[in-house]
């Protein structure tokens, strides 16, 4: 069965190639290219697609920046058209933000994991671990997991193969 992968902007900077933030293409493509090759159903958050703008709007020259801005433009919009091997998620309406901004508090406090003490949860974060909240609900016979080069995100999965 494929598994369902929300992509943080860890994998997608690499996935994009942007610079500064590649460092680990080769392998992190390849293993987008084996999940595209397992049917995995691929989808992209709202602050992945912000944090990912943000970091290219911090590239070194005007050139570079709007070479990336427009790949990222055009990528989000083939994955609004559902033309990208990934879709966008569901973008929060107000009351649902909310809700979320109403926890934001708790999760700043707490360690962002065993070895992250002096560093929160961000709301990015949360933003993306309620996505994830939300997909495993919604598909809680899949495999649902944030693929992260951060630990503490990588660990929001159903199940390892």
């Amino acid at each position: 069965m494929s598994d369902i992968v929300l992509l943080d902007t860890s994998v997608y900077l690499n996935v994009l190639n942007v610079p500064g933030r590649n460092q680990q293409r080769e392998e992190i493509f390849n293993r987008f290219e084996e999940r595209v090759g397992n049917l995995d159903h691929f989808l992209l958050p709202m602050a992945t697609i912000w944090e990912t703008g943000n970091h290219i709007s911090r590239l070194s020259t005007g050139a570079l920046r709007r070479q990336y801005a427009l790949q990222l433009s055009t990528n989000v919009q083939a994955a609004l058209n559902g033309t990208a091997p990934f879709r966008t998620t569901y973008f929060p309406d107000s009351s649902v933000f909310a809700q979320w901004l109403q926890t934001f508090p708790d999760f700043a406090k707490r360690n962002k994991s065993l070895e992250k003490t002096t560093e929160g949860i961000s709301l990015s974060d949360l933003s993306i671990i309620k996505e994830w909240e939300k997909t495993r609900h919604l598909h809680s016979m899949s495999r649902v997991l944030i693929w992260s080069l951060d630990s503490d995100l990588a660990s929001y999965d159903t199940g390892a193969r």
